[in-house]
């Protein structure tokens, strides 16, 4: 019992600054009336009328078997698999698809599936919120790989020393979260070249998991190249939240390309891990409506828009800002050292921005292009008196 409350303590602290903002000051301004909201990724508009007709459409059931408990569901991973296929140019299999609940669960089941007590996982830094945490709880040792700003550059060379005997996989999200940045098939290649190299030596597959949420959110014309192009021993973690702008509808997947060695014994170690975490399949309404939704979008254009109006009015008024390449995200640097005392600034002006501090890059403070035009407008105001009222520091 006592390992148990140690574990809790330590996946708690994981999650410290998470907790800390969601329930602190600043967030609870979010019900004021008039705030600008540019802190998560969610909908500030109503959803894609397409994606309320699809589940409408899967609503009615045409057998008793309709709602009953599922799997992953064939037509679902037909519809993933071919979507796949299109996008990489592989020859991805139905079989090599497993249905999560989303992609946090993707994740989860993931890490399940390939880690023994002790092992290492090396994760980009800034990371997503709850790398950390997943990797704790499925036994692993978590190492973070920290990218430097402001260009947030992946350095093989420096993933290379991360790695250890005790390595079993690295961990990476393109587009990244919170950065925008869009890593290129030759930077990809250059990190396979590692792990491949670090395999020989240690004597085991080394995975390279590539988190890719937003991988159908790019701008300026680029096209997006998974990991697993370029080196076969990739796991794929997805959630259709994001493309779908419908983060609260739980449904994703893990899958694996037709090059990943061992296939089948991976298959079962992940549909096992998918019952020991919870019974982590999507529910049976989300199912029945891929093929719809896999076809859907937001706007992403608008997005890009976005993405220019604020990154233009935001550096006028002196911030050094990113220009993410993708996902929803514009990451600008505090004018004072504390970011958190920055983000209450900014709240007492309106504006709610999520503190770099909660994703490991402090300093900084991430931007949520996922509001609506209108509130962008209503907010650039409150950015500027903002950095007013704080003076100015050196920027990067």
């Amino acid at each position: 019992m006592a390992t148990t409350v140690r574990q809790i303590d330590r996946f708690r602290s994981s999650i410290a600054p998470f907790s800390r903002f969601f329930g602190g000051p600043i967030w609870a301004r979010n019900a004021e009336p008039g705030i600008a909201n540019f802190a998560v990724g969610n909908p500030q508009e109503m959803p894609l009328p397409a994606y309320v007709e699809a589940l409408a459409g899967a609503l009615q059931p045409l057998d008793k078997d309709w709602f009953a408990y599922k799997l992953s569901e064939p037509r679902s991973q037909a519809t993933v698999a071919r979507s796949l296929s299109e996008r990489t140019g592989m020859d991805w299999e139905p079989a090599d698809v497993a249905m999560t609940n989303g992609g946090f669960a993707a994740l989860a089941v993931t890490f399940r599936a390939i880690l023994e007590p002790g092992d290492e996982v090396v994760f980009l830094s800034p990371p997503w919120f709850f790398y950390e945490l997943l990797i704790l709880a499925a036994g692993g040792v978590p190492v973070r790989f920290r990218l430097d700003p402001p260009a947030f550059d992946l350095d093989p060379e420096a993933i290379a020393a991360a790695i250890t005997p005790r390595t079993r996989a690295v961990l990476v999200n393109t587009p990244h979260n919170p950065t925008g940045r869009i890593y290129s098939p030759e930077a990809l290649r250059a990190v396979g070249d590692v792990l491949t190299e670090a395999g020989r030596r240690h004597d085991h597959t080394i995975y390279l998991v590539s988190d890719e949420p937003y991988n159908r959110i790019v701008f300026d014309g680029r096209r997006f190249h998974s990991p697993a192009e370029v080196y076969p021993a990739t796991i794929v973690t997805y959630s259709f939240g994001k493309t779908l702008l419908a983060p609260g509808m739980r449904i994703g997947y893990v899958t694996m390309p037709p090059t990943m060695p061992d296939r089948e014994s991976l298959r079962d170690a992940l549909f096992t891990a998918q019952i020991a975490t919870g019974f982590a399949f999507p529910n049976a309404l989300l199912q029945h409506a891929i093929e719809d939704l896999e076809g859907l979008s937001i706007d992403v254009g608008a997005l890009e828009r976005r993405r220019d109006r604020m990154v233009r009015a935001l550096r006028d008024m002196g911030y050094a800002t990113t220009n993410p390449e993708g996902t929803f995200y514009v990451m600008a640097q505090a004018p004072i050292d504390d970011d958190m005392a920055f983000g209450e600034q900014l709240a007492d002006h309106g504006v709610l921005v999520l503190p770099g501090t909660v994703v490991e890059a402090p300093g900084w403070f991430r931007i949520s292009l996922t509001a609506s035009d209108e509130m962008v407008e209503r907010g650039l105001p409150g950015f500027e008196a903002a950095r007013a009222a704080a003076g100015s520091r050196t920027t990067a």
